[in-house]
């Protein structure tokens, strides 16, 4: 009898326990309102609007429109984390990328920093060609800042951009997006 008894509510609780687990998935837009933010990290909203952002203030400086063979011959060079996350900076590089190449105001090549010789090609018969150098080198930052006040935390990212012209050794263009986030944590964590 016991049996019979525990066996439906055992049955009903298991059903219960599962039916709290569904999710409702479904795709959503990026840069839609849906997007889920948070605190800790930067989502792929943040990397979106900071590369839309530098893309534009970028091209309305004039600044790709001052090489003598347009269009602009860009190399994306280092991007420092200065964050408290592991960071792959395509999500940000590769975005910005796109869009130049889009607009027709500059080519990218991306490199390795590490590689010494990168501007020299070795010829089948031994000799040396230099290849074009860049006329600008893209390089940057991104810093975390966090702000705590009982509950409420805000966390701040700033995207730091610099266009370079590595043959005058100065910087022709800068540009910061600053992305910020405040929220309240719960008292109890899982």
């Amino acid at each position: 009898m016991k049996t019979k008894i525990l066996y439906p509510l055992g049955l009903a609780a298991l059903t219960a326990i599962f039916a709290g687990c569904a999710t409702n998935a479904h795709y959503v837009q990026t840069g839609d309102k849906e997007q889920v933010v948070s605190l800790g990290q930067i989502n792929i909203q943040d990397y979106a609007n900071a590369a839309s952002d530098a893309v534009k203030d970028l091209l309305a400086s004039g600044a790709l429109d001052k090489v003598p063979n347009p269009p602009a011959l860009l190399e994306i060079s280092r991007i420092i984390n200065n964050t408290s996350q592991q960071i792959d900076m395509d999500l940000l590089t590769k975005k910005i990328s796109i869009a130049l190449l889009q607009s027709g105001k500059a080519v990218t090549k991306i490199v390795d920093p590490m590689a010494a010789n990168y501007h020299k090609e070795i010829q089948p018969d031994g000799t040396t060609k230099t290849t074009r150098l860049p006329d600008f080198t893209l390089s940057g930052k991104i810093i975390e800042t966090v702000d705590r006040a009982g509950d409420t935390r805000r966390t701040t990212y700033s995207f730091q951009l610099s266009l370079n012209d590595p043959r005058q050794e100065v910087q022709v263009w800068e540009g910061e997006k600053e992305i910020g986030k405040q929220g309240t944590r719960s008292s109890v964590g899982f």
